[in-house]
């Protein structure tokens, strides 16, 4: 048994949407980091950095913290969602690619256009325009691809969390068809529309 400790956020998501993938049992223990439960001292023991998500298995004894660890860790354990050969490296590339630029940019484009626009015209122009930016990287990928790494792996299920608040980041998926496409082909899996509703249901996923 795997004790996930989580929140409605898009690195939350990641795991929760590759547990429900793999079908493996888990509880979910959810940390309410609108009300600062990230800091409490029991939290502290699972996650160093009093950040979400993080994860306790029970088979192994492991704890992890930071959401491209866990991901990695899951599909080594259970063998699936990470490829073989030239594709797992594919794959690997790609996780790195999210969790050093899409999701630290995009992060910051939710904090300065969604939650306090107008304070900083600067940073609203500096990371809505490098989200952009990544969004055309990830589109170019995409051409001709159902998936990053051509078979679905963890690579998507990095970013598809992420691309989910396109309109926090003010991105019209129009202009980026093959991300549209493939973030729709996503959402229909029932997989990924279970994992989106832990550890509470927030509402449907935002369809384009």
């Amino acid at each position: 048994m795997i004790d996930l400790y989580t929140w409605t956020t898009p690195n939350g998501r990641k795991v929760s949407i590759m547990l429900e993938e793999l079908g493996v049992p888990y509880n979910v223990k959810p940390i309410d980091i609108t009300k600062d439960e990230q800091f409490q001292p029991s939290f502290l023991m699972i996650s160093p950095n009093n950040r979400i998500p993080a994860l306790f298995d029970h088979e192994t004894g492991q704890t992890l913290m930071e959401s491209g660890a866990i991901l990695l860790y899951l599909a080594e354990k259970h063998g699936r969602f990470i490829g073989e050969g030239a594709q797992r490296w594919r794959a690997i590339e790609w996780l790195m690619w999210q969790m050093g630029g899409l999701g630290p940019m995009a992060g910051q484009a939710h904090h300065f256009l969604k939650f306090n626009p107008g304070k900083a015209p600067y940073a609203e122009e500096r990371y809505g325009a490098e989200t952009r930016r990544l969004y055309g990287v990830l589109d170019r990928r995409l051409s001709g691809r159902d998936f990053i790494a051509d078979d679905y792996s963890i690579a998507d299920i990095a970013a598809w969390p992420w691309i989910s608040r396109f309109e926090w980041q003010g991105i019209d998926l129009g202009e980026f068809p093959s991300v549209r496409d493939w973030y729709r082909r996503i959402a229909e899996r029932p997989a990924v529309a279970r994992g989106y509703a832990v550890p509470k249901d927030a509402g449907p996923i935002p369809m384009p």
